[in-house]
Parts: structure tokens; sequence; C-alpha cells
């Protein structure tokens, strides 16, 4: 069975967004730490806007590994978590710090969607866009002893009655997993504002919460919820990639299989505080460069079925140029932007 058609914005296109990534990172130029320029001469401070154990911290604690294994910043980095507001107490701590350069953000399409959606009045052009460094699919889990056994078994209930169930979506109202659900809801015909859904620090706290069946389901990353499915704890119903992944999410259907066009990815990226230097920039330009190059790099992000879709700063600020316009229009037709 074929469901409506959805239209897809640019941050939810799966491979093809790594497909466009390379093709940006081929074309770019390489800037030199040898260059006369900046140098951190101070700790550097990877702020998280989530809880420990979510896609972004383990992101940020990735960088700062192999930052620091393979000295490709000279100084120590820390990794500094700063929860709550949708991710928007993180963004503020950041811009306490105008043109500082040894202040990082992980981010995610949420430095989007918070502004758009009222909850915050600093914009995603109040920071200095550095890199893109992956992109997660969006994962729909359950628990293992839950009456939904497929991801039929869930489109089923949400035709007949999208409010019945509560899904845990993040870090905000408006975010990437947020409408991964609600993407899914409208192609079966649901009202997507009666969606029951739930907000938390991180998607670590929604997927504690899951376990303690507080919650129906999960939507998510799939590194928050992958140790849980295999103990056997959880059971990943359907992914919104294109196609299926690898691995250990060979047995997982897509929505695109059951007829479902719901397809949506969250990317992983990082910016500084507003007001920071073209030193600056061309300094973390190479640097994350060079990581995304690491083939240990490469190794931790296809152990998370993270996709490599490395950007360098001018090709980041581009896309989520794009994915605003975009993401307004989506955020506008769910009655969520304001």
């Amino acid at each position: 069975m074929h469901y409506g058609k959805v239209a897809l914005t640019p941050f939810m296109l799966g491979s093809r967004l790594k497909v466009a990534a390379a093709a940006l990172a081929l074309a770019a130029p390489a800037a030199s730490l040898s260059a006369p320029g900046w140098n951190p001469d101070q700790a550097v401070e990877i702020v998280v806007g989530t809880s420990a154990g979510s896609g972004s911290d383990t992101t940020g604690r990735w960088i700062q590994r192999w930052i620091r294994e393979k000295k490709l910043v000279e100084v120590p980095a820390n990794v500094l978590n700063k929860p709550g507001g949708g991710g928007t107490i993180a963004f503020t701590y950041l811009n306490q710090h105008p043109g500082n350069g040894h202040y990082l953000m992980v981010s995610s399409p949420s430095l989007l969607t918070n502004f758009i959606t009222g909850r915050t009045t600093l914009k995603y052009s109040d920071a200095m866009p550095l890199a893109q460094l992956g992109a997660e699919s969006v994962v729909f889990t359950v628990r293992a002893e839950s009456p939904l056994k497929t991801a039929k078994d869930l489109a089923e209930r949400l035709k007949v009655d999208p409010g019945s169930l509560s899904f845990s979506i993040g870090i905000a109202i408006g975010s990437h997993n947020h409408i991964a659900t609600a993407e899914v809801a409208k192609a079966l015909g649901a009202d997507v504002r009666k969606l029951k859904v739930v907000a938390f620090s991180g998607s670590a706290d929604g997927v504690m919460a899951l376990l303690g069946g507080h919650i129906d389901v999960t939507a998510s990353p799939v590194s928050g919820v992958l140790a849980h499915v295999k103990a056997g704890r959880l059971r990943m119903l359907a992914v919104s990639s294109e196609q299926r992944l690898t691995g250990d999410l060979a047995a997982v259907p897509t929505w695109m299989e059951l007829g479902i066009p719901a397809v949506s990815a969250n990317w992983r990226s990082v910016v500084g505080p507003r007001g920071i230097s073209e030193q600056q920039v061309l300094y973390w330009d190479e640097v994350f460069g060079r990581l995304a190059r690491l083939p240990e790099w490469k190794q931790e992000l296809e152990s998370k079925m993270v996709e490599p879709t490395y950007l360098n700063s001018r090709d980041t600020r581009r896309r989520m140029d794009a994915e605003h316009a975009q993401l307004t229009a989506v955020l506008s037709e769910l009655g969520l932007a304001k």
C-alpha cells in the first residue's frame, strides 16, 4: 500500500546528503595550519546542548578524543554539557563569548528550528558554522514487550488514532525527530496536530523513559538505542533512511519500503560564537578537515551508523541557509512556526 507523497526538505535527503557533501568538500580549498594566523592559547570548550549519552554529546566526545589523541589541537579540549531549553541554554552560553574561537558547540537542526518555533530570539546566523561532520537517520523504537511488533502496526495505530501513542522526540518541539514523526503521520493521512509528543533534555533521556514504560515510541538517532536493542530490551520498527542500513540494522525496514515516503536525517555540525575572525575560521576549517579524513574517525561514524557528510565552514553555512527556508515551510505546515 502507498500513502500520500511527502515533500522532503534538504536535511531529509538521507544518502543524498552524503553525495552532496562529498562534492562540496572536493571543491573547497584547504586552509593550512602552517600559514600565519590564529592558534588557540587556552583550553578549547566543546559545548553540548543535550544531556550525557545523547547523539550530540557522543559527537562532542568523539571530537574531543580524536583532536586530542591525534594532536590536531595543541591545547586541552573539554566537553561541557548545557542541557535545557531545547538547546537554547547552550546556544546562549556560546554567544556569551563573542569573537572567542576557543568556544565550539555541537549543533543539530534544532539550531535552526528553535528560532522558527519561537523558542529563542537567537537565529542560526548568530553562530559561525565551522563544519558539518555527519548525519544520522531517525529510527522508531519500542520496548521489546510492546504490542507494536512491526512498523505496519505502528502505521495502523497512527492512522486510526494519532493521539493514542506517546512519542519521545529529542530535545525540542519542532526538532528533527518531531518532524520525522510528523512526516510519517502526515503521509498516513493522520492529523499531525493530534500527535502526543514529549521533549527531553536529550535523546538518551527519552530512551530511558521508553525503557521505564513512560513512553510508547521513541524517534531518535540509531546511536541512542543500538546498545539496548542488542541487549534485547528494545526493538526497532523502522528507519527513516532512503535505503536499508547495513550491519545491525540490516533487518530494519525503511518507511519507504512500506510505501510511506518519509525520509529524514539529523546532521551533526559544529559552530562557533558570532564575531570570530577569519583566521579563527580558517584554523578550525583545517582541524575539522583533518579530523574528517582520519581512518579512526570514519570507523567511529560507521560503528554508530552515522553517514560521513563533512562540509567546511563556507558550505555548512550554505546548507543551513537552504534548510532554514525549507524548515520554515515545513514547520508552518505543521502549525509549529511562530
